[in-house]
């Protein structure tokens, strides 16, 4: 069975309820899903993952300067990636997620070529187009 794992950075819960949606939907595809917050990620828990979902809020001003919280980032940079690995990255936000997931993008630290898959959610909730994403990033 394929594994996955969702790691996100929550500040009012948004973000939580939707890495918790996003591992449920994965769920229901047969892959075993483990979702948890930056602050309980142990090295090596990374190790065996087919798939690597990361997240966070969208930290800024309204719509210029988004970026991801500074321990969102600490754990990102800190955190090595396995190369075999997909990776995907989400985020929730207010207004706009304007340059978030490329502030995002350049804060993992994974080897190799990196273009993943971004999701986002103004509440919390997965999406139709979400769901087609995740879709897409299992079977490619």
């Amino acid at each position: 069975m394929k594994k996955a794992i969702i790691i996100y950075q929550s500040k009012t819960g948004t973000t939580k309820k939707y890495a918790q949606e996003i591992g449920a939907y994965l769920q229901e595809r047969q892959i075993a899903t483990f979702c948890l917050p930056v602050e309980k990620y142990r090295e090596g828990m990374l190790q065996d993952a087919d798939y690597i979902l990361l997240g966070c809020w969208t930290k800024g001003l309204l719509v210029v300067f988004q970026k991801p919280d500074n321990d969102w980032r600490y754990f990102a940079q800190k955190t090595t990636v396995p190369q075999s690995a997909k990776v995907a990255l989400f985020a929730t936000y207010k207004i706009r997620t304007g340059s978030m997931f490329k502030n995002m993008a350049r804060c993992v630290n994974h080897t190799g070529s990196f273009s993943v898959p971004n999701m986002k959610s103004k509440d919390g909730k997965l999406s139709g187009k979400d769901k087609v994403t995740i879709d897409e990033f299992i079977h490619n």
